[in-house]
């Protein structure tokens, strides 16, 4: 209906309505007016969404005409300021009718309502014709994110946030993303929202190009997208390949988080590509020369290097000489004269060493490195300062249980092995004689310049004993009186005169068989024994308390025969007598 016709309308007195009633065929014509009026907004309904012309912008709201009898108003605060500066007067705007006439005859508008059946038709269409909509996280509920669609709330699923699981959904507050409507049901407010889905369209469109160029070989692009202890998953677009810490530097990599960060950009090379299983191994050190093609020239045997501590173990130190060569210097290479338990004693970490190539194995991969080779060895001297058969004297550095170590000079020792104390005595430990930090004295009995070993001997001071003293002094039968000095489960060891040991095996102890040594004898407990072997090439004296028992027994019982035939004797006699006085 026309402006002029509805202005027309309005204008309408009541006194004109009567005359037109009273005056026949004028009244008639106002009549069929008013029913063609009428009948053209039977076509605005309430409920729905109208199109409307601006006709005013007001401080409380716009004007806008539908169309109707009487002018609507959008309420001022249904409008953004940043839109209300932009409407204009004759601007063609989408309102919704909520009612045709207000108690005051006002038609009664809403934008916002209208904005928002729009939106619904949108993310409708957007559901059927598999398109995206734009949303912003707001808030994290229950299962989810609350996702604002322009004024309309959607529920994004936690499991479709993103490819993988998403620990911190927090984060994502305040972003905005691409979004696929997979539910909608406007009667409910419900919608169902999903970035997973887009994700995967555009990770799938990405692998079937990738997949179309990959092959072993090439060089490509990649992102890392997780680090593990044992390398780094790349993604190549749309598929992962693994960058395994052997394959990131020629070098030593403790960890690959030393050389990347989730989101590094990375050129690498296809090393292996399992197209059935979908398998990608990548490498990065194959971008570069290895730089032990040439080490053999550059690191022959006999150079002297310098390099720097990068690691070190139980048995050696590792050496950087440049990046992706090391040495290994072991800790047997560290000193001529020490002997290193740990490299940690004589190196740290990140030092600057100097050292000597011992071998190079190219093959492998391996270098032997010598640091004493540094300075001279002192051992080629030792033979000459030390030769065998002199006298040297010493403080005692060390006991173990096969010896004594005795300290010549700063990092040389000499071992007094246990065997090499005593002529006579059987040592359990070298402490029995020795004790640590005494001085003494020895004779130098080898020296081993190979294995930088020098031997020493403390009873050499002497003559041996064994050789004429010993058996000319004690002879098989002899009783002897001696000292016990150790007590052990097969018999006990004494002390002869001169400090000469002898044992008393089990055997030859007077016992009860049920009786236990150490019942019987105590040490420092004095016997008489036999003795019943002397034996020079073993240098052992074996006694016997049960032959000395024995012996005393059957001398106890020639004595006794001897008294009776002697008193037999004398009887007889004074009987032969007293018959001679008789007669």
């Amino acid at each position: 209906m026309a402006k002029e016709e509805k202005k027309l309308a309005m204008d309408y007195s009541a006194e004109d309505e009567e005359g037109f009633e009273e005056g026949g065929a004028e009244g008639q014509d106002k009549d069929e007016m008013s029913r063609l009026y009428d009948e053209s907004f039977k076509s605005v309904e309430e409920g729905t969404v109208v199109k409307g012309r601006v006709i005013q912008v007001r401080q409380d709201g716009v004007v806008v005409d539908v169309g109707y009898k009487s002018e609507g108003i959008i309420p001022i605060e249904e409008i953004h300021a940043d839109e209300l500066k932009r409407i204009k007067v004759g601007d063609d705007i989408e309102v919704y009718l909520e009612e045709r006439e207000d108690s005051e005859g006002n038609i009664v508008l809403s934008k916002e309502k209208a904005d928002k059946i729009k939106i619904w038709e949108q993310i409708e269409e957007a559901c059927n014709k598999d398109m995206t909509v734009t949303g912003k996280v707001i808030a994290r509920i229950k299962g989810g994110m609350t996702v604002d669609i322009n004024g309309v709330k959607g529920f994004l699923p936690g499991s479709q946030v993103d490819l993988r699981p998403v620990r911190n959904l927090d984060s994502l507050i305040g972003q905005t993303f691409e979004l696929k409507v997979l539910k909608v049901n406007q009667r409910r407010g419900n919608i169902v929202l999903s970035r997973r889905a887009l994700l995967e369209e555009v990770r799938d469109k990405k692998k079937s190009e990738t997949l179309s160029t990959l092959k072993e070989g090439v060089v490509i692009d990649g992102i890392v997208k997780n680090i593990t202890e044992y390398g780094a998953f790349i993604d190549l677009g749309g598929i992962d390949g693994l960058l395994h810490i052997t394959d990131m530097s020629w070098g030593r990599v403790s960890h690959p988080s030393e050389m990347f960060v989730v989101g590094d950009r990375i050129k690498v090379m296809v090393l292996k590509y399992d197209r059935e299983n979908e398998k990608v191994s990548l490498g990065l050190k194959q971008l570069s020369n290895d730089p032990w093609a040439m080490a053999d020239n550059k690191y022959p045997v006999g150079a002297r290097v310098r390099g720097k501590v990068v690691s070190l173990t139980d048995y050696g130190a590792f050496v950087e000489l440049e990046q992706g060569i090391e040495g290994l210097v072991h800790v047997s290479e560290m000193s001529w004269t020490q002997k290193v338990r740990h490299p940690s004693k004589v190196v740290g970490m990140g030092d600057i060493i100097d050292a000597v190539v011992l071998s190079i194995d190219k093959a492998n991969k391996r270098i032997s490195l010598g640091m004493k080779q540094v300075e001279p060895n002192p051992w080629d001297v030792i033979a000459e300062k030390y030769p065998v058969g002199s006298k040297i004297e010493g403080k005692v550095r060390n006991l173990t249980d096969f010896g004594a170590f005795v300290g010549l000079e700063e990092g040389i020792d000499g071992l007094i092995h246990i065997s090499d104390i005593s002529w006579t005595k059987h040592l359990k430990h070298p402490s029995e004689v020795l004790k640590k930090g005494q001085k003494v004295e020895a004779v130098v009995l080898s020296v081993d310049k190979e294995k930088e070993r020098l031997s020493l001997g403390l009873k050499q001071l002497d003559s041996d004993p064994w050789d004429r003293e010993i058996p000319g002094s004690y002879r098989v039968g002899d009783n002897v009186t001696c000292k016990v000095i150790k007590i052990t489960d097969f018999g006990v060891f004494v002390e002869l005169e001169g400090g000469v040991e002898g044992l008393i095996h089990i055997s030859e102890i007077d016992k009860d068989q049920h009786a236990k040594v150490e019942d019987l004898l105590k040490l420092d407990d004095e016997v008489t024994a036999k003795i019943i072997k002397v034996d020079t090439a073993e240098r052992k004296i074996g006694l016997s308390i049960k032959a000395f028992k024995k012996e005393g027994e059957k001398s106890d019982q020639e004595s006794y025969r001897n008294s009776q035939d002697k008193f037999d004797s004398s009887l007889g006699a004074r009987i032969k007598d007293s018959g001679k006085d008789e007669a």
